[in-house]
């Protein structure tokens, strides 16, 4: 896995990246502050991210909080010499999906880091549900709509409106909810010309 660390102190920075070579990650960076770390993460996108909290010019929290929104949300670990409870309330309203304080050995990395992956899997996973959740009910509005209009144009029973859909679906090789779009766009056909 590829890991993007970033921590201002050198020493604790040169420590987490054999840490993670010795797990059998490969580390990028160090990155010494947030701007750097979203900066490498732009350029060479990681699998996760290893950030200490308290950096300068952007810390780790908020460097995370941009690359979500920039589209490259990962899983994120963050590391902190300072014990404070606002911290952890923060890191977790941030989506960090692990916490851990300094010093930081490499079996406490290790189940971070699988725990902070599985989450974000997790999270993914739900994410994907609820799209296709919305999409399904996307579909079903444009459906009942196209319904509708082929009803009121040609006179249709709402059962034979949806058998009308169904038939055309299966003779054109489409999805019923693509039929139903295509209806609802040229629903201007279905209407009776006016006389001039």
């Amino acid at each position: 896995m590829k890991v993007l660390v970033a921590e201002d102190d050198p020493l604790i920075a040169l420590g987490l990246v054999e840490r993670l070579r010795s797990l059998g990650h490969e580390p990028i960076g160090p990155a010494s502050d947030g701007e750097e770390a979203i900066a490498m993460a732009s350029i060479n996108p990681p699998d996760l991210y290893l950030f200490d909290i308290e950096m300068p010019k952007v810390d780790g929290l908020e460097a995370a909080a941009q690359l979500a929104d920039a589209g490259l949300r990962r899983p994120v670990v963050v590391v902190t010499g300072v014990d404070d409870p606002n911290l952890v309330e923060r890191s977790i309203a941030s989506g960090v999906s692990a916490y851990l304080t300094k010093p930081v050995d490499s079996r406490e990395l290790h189940a971070a880091i699988d725990l902070a992956a599985a989450r974000h899997a997790e999270f993914q996973a739900l994410e994907s549900e609820v799209d296709r959740a919305q999409q399904a009910l996307e579909d079903r509005k444009v459906v009942e709509r196209a319904k509708g209009l082929l009803m009121t144009a040609l006179d249709l029973s709402e059962q034979d409106a949806f058998r009308r859909l169904q038939l055309a679906a299966r003779e054109r090789n489409m999805r019923l909810a693509d039929v139903a779009r295509r209806i609802v766009e040229q629903k201007s056909l279905l209407e009776p010309k006016r006389a001039r």
